[in-house]
Order: C-alpha cells, then sequence, then structure tokens
C-alpha cells in the first residue's frame, strides 16, 4: 500500500511538473519566419480527406532543416499514411508537437529534444505528395480545452487543437 502512494506522489508531481516547464517557441523550420505561413490556415474548412485543417503549414525549400519548436521528448517518429514522415514531441504543457510530411526523421524515440534541435526536414511525404515542398505543424493538447468547444464542423476536436500562430507570434 505504501509503494502505491508513493508512486501516486511521485505520478502527481511528474502531472504538475509538466505544468510548470516554461514554453519557448522558435518557427520549426529553419530561417522561416511570419510570411512563411498563411495566418488563415488554422481550422480552415473544407480541407481535403482530414475535412477541417488542424495545424498550419510552413512553406519552405525541400530539405530546409525542421527544428523543434520547444524542448520535449520524442514519442513517436515514423510514416503514416496521411502524414507521411511523422515526429511527435511531448513538449512542456503536457502538449504534443506534430511535425509532419519530413523528407527525413533526424529523432529517435524517447530522446530528449532541445528549442531549436534539427529534427528532420521538409518534405513533400504522405498526402503532400505533388504538392510544395512544407511542413505540416499542430499542437495538441492532452487536457481539453473544454471552452474552446463550438458548433462548427468537427468543433468539438478544437478542445484538443491549439493554433500555432498563437504561439509562434509571441516570439
Amino acid at each position: 500500500m505504501r509503494k502505491r502512494k508513493v508512486v501516486g506522489l511521485i505520478s502527481s508531481l511528474l502531472f504538475l511538473f509538466g505544468f510548470l516547464i516554461p514554453e519557448e517557441f522558435i518557427i520549426p523550420v529553419e530561417k522561416a519566419d511570419k510570411n512563411s505561413f498563411n495566418h488563415k490556415a488554422f481550422w480552415y474548412y473544407p480541407w481535403g480527406k482530414s475535412i477541417t485543417h488542424k495545424g498550419i503549414d510552413i512553406f519552405a525549400n525541400e530539405k530546409t532543416p525542421v527544428l523543434s519548436s520547444t524542448g520535449g521528448i520524442v514519442v513517436f517518429h515514423g510514416e503514416i499514411q496521411m502524414g507521411g514522415k511523422v515526429v511527435v514531441i511531448l513538449g512542456p504543457k503536457w502538449k504534443l508537437y506534430y511535425y509532419a510530411h519530413l523528407n527525413d526523421i533526424n529523432a529517435s524515440l524517447f530522446s530528449i529534444t532541445k528549442k531549436g534541435e534539427r529534427i528532420g526536414s521538409v518534405g513533400t511525404t504522405g498526402n503532400a505528395k505533388g504538392k510544395q515542398p512544407h511542413l505540416h505543424y499542430s499542437i495538441i493538447t492532452l487536457v481539453p480545452y473544454i471552452w474552446r468547444i463550438d458548433g462548427d464542423r468537427q468543433g468539438w476536436k478544437k478542445m484538443f487543437y491549439l493554433n500555432p500562430i498563437d504561439y509562434l507570434n509571441n516570439d
């Protein structure tokens, strides 16, 4: 019983610690600036097979380095159908940072990344094949922001997807 209490206490402290880590952001494509993405693309409808665009696309030349926008732990890297080559990083405030359509991946599972560290390069994998090279970048919260639910298409999903532009405009 005592062991469970200790594990519970440690789990609680780690959970709280995740909220205490400061968030510092950079635009995750080397040499990109605020003109490299469409400021109205987040939650744009209609958007192909995904119905609603749940992130932003940062355009750059193919093989331009993709950088971790914040520090964290790589919780997934690999290839999926729509996203192509993908890296997912668990960062501050228990948010997941999703980087898709990569040309290559330079991150290993459970490695710790620092803000600005190279994790891949811009590409056209997944459903970006045949399109202009870009990084699809999303921020997903594990703690639902229920006040963000609205009546539009897939509005209930809005409580899990945060607008990256709100974070990138602060740098």
